[in-house]
């Protein structure tokens, strides 16, 4: 099964994935930003802490980042990662700014038949600046869904797990 998922990770930036998120950062960041992407591989010293907290291992040992530049300055980092839904990836993409605090954050491509609404901008706002020191708690800090169990799970780790990340990586971004 983990072999098929690899296949639709690769396949998928490659299928219309990577054009979804550089429509989403230019509407966010106006067309005059610049974007560019870069695999950033996940040392097992940088994967292993964040995974043994949250709870939750990186689909790959890599993720996709991409660096948006407004004038001569960086402006945000949007890093590209899956999760697990109930049996489908879930495709979605945490933009922080250069301090580690989410700017937003947007599922690019849902999979499952049911639970779609964690795709909805309303409950993908909850997570706007949130960091590394927030909490992540569905049910007190983050809503849940009412038969999207397993999707808000999954996507509030997630995203945790990005923002863990975020500090340890700053200096290869």
């Amino acid at each position: 099964m983990v072999c098929g998922f690899l296949v639709l990770w690769v396949s998928a930036l490659h299928g219309g994935i990577k054009e979804d998120v550089e429509a989403s950062l230019k509407t966010q960041f106006g067309n005059t930003a610049h974007l560019s992407m870069k695999k950033l591989m996940l040392s097992k010293d940088k994967r292993s802490p964040v995974e043994n907290k949250v709870h939750q291992r990186f689909f790959k040992d890599f993720i996709y980042v991409w660096t948006i530049e407004v004038g001569d300055s960086v402006k945000a980092y949007g890093f590209l990662d899956n999760v697990k839904g109930l049996s489908m990836l879930i495709t979605f993409l945490v933009i922080f700014d250069s301090d580690g605090i989410i700017l937003n954050t947007e599922v690019i491509k849902y999979r499952e038949p049911y639970g779609g609404e964690i795709s909805s901008p309303g409950w993908t706002a909850q997570f706007k600046g949130r960091n590394a020191k927030s909490n992540f708690a569905v049910g007190s800090d983050i809503d849940g869904i009412s038969g999207a169990t397993i999707s808000v799970y999954s996507m509030a780790t997630g995203v945790m797990k990005l923002s863990l990340l975020f500090p340890l990586i700053k200096d290869q971004l």
